[in-house]
């Protein structure tokens, strides 16, 4: 994929008729890729507290965090991991979102109680802060099928974190066998088409399992700049689908949030969410800005997905 052509596509206004065409054509080929089947997948914030990572974007950024600290008892977690994970017709993947500081041990505990909960064909994807080729292998014994981690934009300057553990956890979670789950993510208007260009390469450059375009939400007290349309996140989705057609690895395309136009310009896949969401401001997100599983699948029959 040349550089250039994708920052063509990323250049084109929001509003204007090459950008609708390139939507089309984002669409088009996600629905012969996948065969018109959509993906249904969920994911529990499993804790929140203060978080190192300092995020500008995050809610649970140690800077801005004013809420209490919370871990969801194992019995429960169990508890909404079976009822989640069969609700509206069953998920693909059932993720599990912890801090960035999160116990590996702990978690593994977790992980074993979950996967003899759920049925089988649900996946368990992990949703977590860097880690080693030996976690992520113990995690792959334990049941887990995958993880989603990223390298976020601008990372290191509007994150405490540093982009060579970023890599480093990426090239371990495919070194462990699990597939990669990636989204260029947290868009802003503050973020050049250079920089979309190269999460974006990023993902395809590694051979995500999943891509993805996320658009930043921002909190109550934030300084950032103002949030991209959804006519804007939804070019981006079509760019990120016509710019990964030769990985050879891609099994689906998601845009976060839940948006019925981002399923018309190359994603098919989309996340219910409950519990803890570094998005939202709520306890638990099912009742913020969470969709639930039926919500969901209601916009996926609203755009044609199967």
């Amino acid at each position: 994929m040349k550089r250039s052509k994708l920052l063509e596509w990323l250049s084109y206004p929001p509003d204007s008729g090459n950008a609708a065409a390139l939507r089309r054509d984002g669409d088009a080929l996600s629905r012969e890729r996948f065969n018109g089947r959509a993906l249904a997948l969920g994911q529990i914030g499993v804790e929140r507290h203060a978080c190192p990572g300092k995020c500008r974007f995050c809610n649970f950024s140690g800077e801005f965090f004013r809420e209490s600290s919370f871990e969801i008892p194992v019995e429960k977690l169990v508890s909404e991991a079976v009822e989640f994970s069969t609700s509206g017709g069953g998920l693909d993947a059932l993720f599990l979102l912890t801090m960035h500081d999160f116990n590996p041990d702990v978690l593994l505990e977790k992980i074993v109680r979950i996967r003899k909960a759920i049925p089988e064909n649900v996946k368990i994807v992990l949703n977590v802060g860097d880690g080693n080729k030996t976690f992520f292998a113990e995690c792959r014994q334990a049941g887990v099928s995958g993880a989603y981690h990223v390298l976020r934009l601008r990372e290191g300057i509007d994150t405490a974190l540093s982009p060579e553990q970023r890599r480093y956890t990426v090239e371990a979670i495919r070194e462990a066998g699990l597939d990669w789950y990636y989204c260029c993510e947290p868009i802003g208007s503050e973020h050049s088409n250079e920089e979309l260009a190269d999460a974006i390469l990023f993902g395809n450059e590694f051979e995500c399992f999943q891509h993805a375009a996320m658009a930043r939400v921002n909190f109550p007290g934030s300084d950032l700049p103002e949030e991209i349309s959804k006519l804007r996140l939804a070019q981006i989705v079509a760019a990120v689908s016509l710019a990964s057609a030769d990985n050879p690895r891609l099994g689906s395309i998601a845009v976060h949030e839940p948006d019925e136009l981002g399923l018309l310009s190359g994603a098919n896949s989309l996340y219910a969410e409950a519990g803890s969401n570094p998005r939202d401001t709520a306890g638990d997100t099912e009742f913020g800005r969470g969709k639930n599983v039926a919500q969901i699948k209601e916009m996926f029959k609203n755009t044609g997905w199967k």
